[in-house]
């Protein structure tokens, strides 16, 4: 391998979702995102404890909704997982998805 070649690694993500709290369709939503960043990228979704939806990648848990009672920023799970196919290793993100909560 030349000095121009990138190595490239496949991550691999696990994500736990609350089927109670029909996250599912969020673990989807979230694995397409991946896959489309990082094509190589091996994306699990698993039913799990309620109201969780944890993210590991390569076996280190970047986010935890149980610990922050919110969804992640896809975008910023994503990064992380294409640095990761890149060789980086897998980082905690703080980013989280907006609540639309309005009160009247």
């Amino acid at each position: 391998m030349t000095g121009n070649e990138e190595k490239s690694f496949i991550p691999k993500v696990h994500v736990e979702y609350c089927g109670a709290c029909d996250y599912g369709g969020h673990c989807l939503a979230l694995a397409q995102i991946i896959r489309n960043d990082t094509p190589s990228a091996m994306v699990l979704c698993k039913r799990g404890r309620q109201g969780s939806f944890e993210v590991v990648v390569n076996d280190k848990l970047i986010y935890s909704k149980l610990k922050t009672m919110a969804l992640p920023d896809y975008g910023e799970v994503a990064q992380v997982v294409h640095d990761v196919s890149k060789g980086q290793e897998p980082r905690e993100i703080k980013g989280e998805q907006p609540i639309n909560c309005a009160i009247s």
